[in-house]
């Protein structure tokens, strides 16, 4: 699933990027999940790192997409940023807050499409990145980003995934190692949360996909901090 922003204070020109987003949909086979922001403010409003692609119109009222993109890459270095414009001496300043790339307006469907199947080829080979899992019918490889979290039960690890549950032997230091730099926190011995995936935190309680887990006293500061650093200082 591609999830994409449409920052865009035009209602024509959003309605439009939709359909075209609704287009290549069908034409690529590819899932896509949009939403729309008025503008660059609506957007950092509730900021969370959730996003694969930004479509980021230059010129709006309250705040540019220029000076949202700053305060973007401030909290999310990864997301790819594509900036609309029907200025392009504006666009070429990208660079500033690695911007992936931009259209110019009027947008025509076919110079879109081509830079949708680039979005997709740098989100295909970021998700090729995974864990191996050895399981008993044989492995599986599972991108990182598709992991919920792990739960380790009597020397078992359970991998709870987009996809359903999948056990194997193994440590929960172990799988830690493997994850290392991918955002992978634990909040009690028995859980190892993917920080991506987090929906909700009250109390001692952590909320991941469908489930909820139990933070432990011993672990909740670090957690905590760990989870107010992935978002960006943003919180929860």
């Amino acid at each position: 699933m591609l999830r994409v922003a449409i920052v865009e204070d035009e209602p024509a020109s959003a309605r439009q990027l939709e359909d075209y987003l609704a287009r290549y949909q069908a034409e690529s086979g590819e899932g896509v999940e949009a939403i729309h922001f008025p503008d660059g403010a609506a957007l950092l409003q509730e900021y969370r790192p959730i996003w694969d692609l930004i479509l980021m119109d230059i010129e709006m009222p309250r705040m540019d997409g220029m000076t949202a993109a700053r305060h973007i890459r401030e909290r999310d270095p990864v997301v790819l940023l594509m900036f609309i414009t029907n200025m392009a001496q504006y666009a070429i300043r990208g660079y500033e807050v690695e911007a992936l790339d931009y259209v110019l307006k009027p947008v025509g469907y076919a110079a879109f499409a081509f830079k949708m199947r680039k979005v997709s080829s740098i989100l295909r080979r970021r998700r090729s990145s995974g864990v191996v899992l050895h399981l008993a019918g044989g492995v599986r490889r599972v991108p990182t980003d598709e992991l919920l979290y792990v739960e380790t039960v009597s020397h078992r690890l359970h991998i709870h995934t987009a996809d359903g549950v999948f056990t194997m032997p193994g440590t929960l230091r172990d799988m830690e190692e493997q994850l290392a730099g991918e955002h992978f926190v634990r909040c009690n011995k028995c859980y190892l949360v993917n920080l991506r995936h987090v929906r909700e935190v009250r109390q001692n309680i952590v909320q991941v996909g469908g489930e909820e887990l139990l933070i432990s006293r011993p672990r909740k500061k670090e957690f905590l901090q760990e989870l107010t650093d992935y978002l960006g200082g943003g919180g929860l």
